[in-house]
């Protein structure tokens, strides 16, 4: 039987990393999020996210980059980061 790969998504939406960027939500919507972890600190072998930028941005590519972006903010933990993104992103892909 052939491996299936299952892409990682959270609240329906795809997740993609790439480094210390992941990307939450679809190229092919109007809005994505972009979470870029800055600051990390070791708790046992693993790396914890400690200050990570959120920013929600257009996906249109005739835009210039920093265009693109609609809001950001900064939080302390990957959690919080991703429950601001999910809200955020469910929020401009509900309103028409």
């Amino acid at each position: 039987m052939a491996e299936e790969k299952i892409p990682l998504s959270y609240k329906g939406h795809p997740l993609r990393r790439k480094d210390n960027l992941i990307y939450y939500g679809s190229m092919a919507d109007k809005y994505i999020i972009m979470l870029q972890v800055m600051e990390t600190k070791k708790v046992d072998d693993l790396d914890v996210a400690t200050k990570v930028a959120v920013q929600l941005q257009l996906t249109d590519p005739d835009l210039k980059s920093r265009d693109r972006v609609v809001k950001k903010t900064e939080k302390d933990s990957l959690y919080a980061a991703m429950d601001v993104a999910s809200v955020w992103l469910e929020r401009m892909l509900n309103s028409k």
